[in-house]
């Protein structure tokens, strides 16, 4: 009798564990149904249109390369780094106050190529945005202030194929970097840019590997033209959020021709960082 009491209260136990498990694997897969699913693909590019500008990105893994679309302030663009990734996720935080949250899946046969966010991706309506990042006017003022600063720096340049990038001025404002950079174009025909990037990785420089670069989106930049013709220069500045620059890492300045191969980087390390000119208030 007793033997079979005792069978009794084991296959109750196992009983509640088994449900109990049951429930718990329900919960996970409801909370992963309440998040956008999205698929991406390591060869093509996959861009989430937002109803609002982008204030803020971050992504889950370094497995995901990232950036908004250049000349616009609300699309952003998507890349696989790295083939059959591990599921992660990217969160998004626009100008009317909203989070949106993305969960990533590798694809590489039918990858969504264009997606418009809309309330099924929203997590959150009540951001609060710090001073720094709300006040936009100010970026944009302290921006065109350092574009006409008159002190300048030198030894940060590259130059190939006709085509010059430098940084001649680094200026800092409270919380915000501001990079002043000229394109210059001696050839006879005209560059038009692809991409222009903001990126800190490893000095050891290899191949298309995102776990050694950490991609730093600009606030703001004084022009949004994607052209410099022939025979002429181009000189503007870019807003980064504040940063430091890790030992035995860069911060590289990529410049890349669309439609071409003259691509051009220059190489930042944290001491051209340490005696910055800072631009004061209005």
């Amino acid at each position: 009798m007793k033997n079979n009491n005792w069978m009794i209260m084991v296959c109750l136990l196992l009983s509640v564990l088994s449900g109990y498990a049951q429930f718990i694997n329900s919960a996970d897969d409801s909370n992963l149904d309440k998040f956008k699913n999205l698929q991406i693909a390591y060869s093509k590019t996959t861009s989430i249109v937002f109803p609002y500008a982008i204030k803020s990105v971050d992504k889950g893994s370094q497995d995901i390369l990232m950036q908004k679309a250049k000349g616009v302030e609300n699309i952003l663009l998507l890349k696989a780094a790295k083939q059959n990734f591990t599921q992660t996720n990217i969160t998004v935080v626009t100008s009317d106050s909203r989070l949106y949250v993305f969960v990533l899946n590798y694809d590489e046969i039918c990858p969504d190529l264009n997606i418009k966010a809309d309330n099924s991706a929203i997590v959150n309506n009540d951001i609060l945005f710090s001073l720094d990042n709300e006040n936009q006017k100010k970026i944009e003022q302290y921006s065109k202030l350092a574009l006409f600063k008159k002190k300048k720096i030198s030894g940060l340049k590259s130059s190939r194929f006709d085509i010059n990038l430098s940084v001649n001025g680094i200026f800092i404002h409270q919380d915000v970097l501001y990079f002043r950079l000229v394109l210059g174009n001696t050839s006879k025909i005209n560059y038009d840019i692809d991409q222009l990037r903001f990126f800190i990785r490893d000095q050891r420089k290899s191949k298309r590997t995102a776990s050694q670069e950490i991609e730093i989106l600009p606030l703001f930049s004084t022009s949004n033209s994607m052209l410099i013709p022939d025979k002429s220069e181009v000189d503007l500045v870019y807003a980064l959020s504040k940063f430091t620059i890790p030992e035995k890492k860069y911060l590289t300045i990529q410049l890349i021709e669309k439609n071409g191969g003259r691509q051009l980087e220059i190489d930042i390390k944290n001491n051209d960082l340490i005696d910055l000119d800072v631009l004061n208030s209005f």
